[in-house]
């Protein structure tokens, strides 16, 4: 009897010090991405190069016209130069990692450079929901308040409410990411994702990790389901507006000026909530790297050919800087 407890307390003293070698020695992760298609590599390494210089062509142009053109010197337009801006920065945090790890087959990541990919990717991502909640507020203004738009969207109050888009996520997300990463590691190093990004990095994380999950929610909610809840509130007024103008004329046209945005924001809004606010026990490697194909790099692809093809004023930009060229 005494020999059996005295192997069961060395086999527990020897399971607690290989947990604890295995915590110390987690100093690096392994991206796997999309590892588990050896035969599409190439494939999808000229997809992603291909998807890529999409996104930054389309926004890069989107930039260029709002700038030259003095007919898009108006603030929804400022706030498109801001937003296509925001996009080349998001993406960028993502796309160039899988490439890089498609091209050397180095999937090797630091524990610091995980920290500072995640931490830069929620950043842009909460900067990203601020700034859409602004842009519907832009248009809640010129529709339901047209008399006013030139006075309450003044050069000054645009270039405040860009500027608090792009540093709302700074606090919040730096916070969060130090809040993860104080964790230990202990499960494995290998993270079942092309990014490093909230849930798989959760599953690798020694012991509960139900208070971490907690907060993750508490944050979607101030970060994503409030700017959300302004977008849904702007557009309800905006649309009852539009219902009440006398010609079909008018209301097409005042349609046609939001629709574009309302549709960037339930691509994003759809695929980023879907993934941050389901149960762990609902996460699985291939669906969560579906829905962060989606809204990481999908989405930002489509923005550009939204926002061009269904704008005239853009287009017709667009024309007059291929003409001149």
């Amino acid at each position: 009897m005494t020999q059996t407890l005295t192997k069961s307390f060395l086999q527990m003293k020897h399971d607690e010090i290989e947990a604890e070698v295995n915590i110390s020695t987690v100093i690096q992760f392994v991206l796997l991405g999309f590892s588990a298609l050896p035969n599409l590599q190439g494939i999808l390494s000229a997809l992603f190069s291909v998807i890529y210089m999409i996104i930054l062509t389309g926004n890069c142009l989107i930039i260029l016209i709002t700038r030259l053109d003095h007919t898009l010197h108006k603030p929804m337009y400022f706030f498109l130069a801001n937003f296509s801006s925001l996009e080349i920065c998001y993406v960028s945090v993502t796309v160039p990692r899988i490439l890089f790890n498609i091209w050397t087959q180095d999937r090797n990541i630091s524990v610091l450079a995980c920290a500072v990919q995640m931490c830069f990717f929620l950043m842009l991502g909460t900067d990203e929901c601020f700034l859409l909640a602004v842009m519907s507020y832009d248009r809640y203004v010129a529709i339901c308040n047209p008399l006013h738009y030139p006075l309450v969207m003044n050069s000054k109050k645009c270039t405040q409410l860009a500027a608090g888009s792009w540093l709302s996520g700074i606090p919040i997300q730096i916070g969060q990411t130090c809040w993860i990463f104080s964790m230990h590691f202990c499960n494995s190093n290998e993270i079942d994702h092309f990014f490093c990004d909230i849930p798989p990095i959760l599953k690798l994380a020694c012991g509960d990790t139900s208070v971490h999950e907690l907060s993750v929610y508490v944050v979607v909610m101030v970060v994503a389901a409030f700017p959300f809840i302004l977008v849904l509130t702007s557009y309800s007024k905006i649309i009852a507006t539009i219902l009440r103008l006398p010609t079909a004329k008018g209301r097409a046209k005042a349609f046609s000026t939001c629709s574009s945005h309302l549709l960037v924001v339930f691509l994003f809004y759809g695929s980023g909530t879907i993934t941050y606010l389901r149960p762990k026990s609902m996460h699985s490697p291939g669906t969560d790297k579906l829905l962060s194909l989606f809204y990481t790099i999908v989405t930002p692809m489509f923005n550009p050919l939204i926002y061009s093809l269904r704008n005239k004023e853009v287009i017709v930009a667009l024309r007059k800087l291929i003409l001149q060229k």
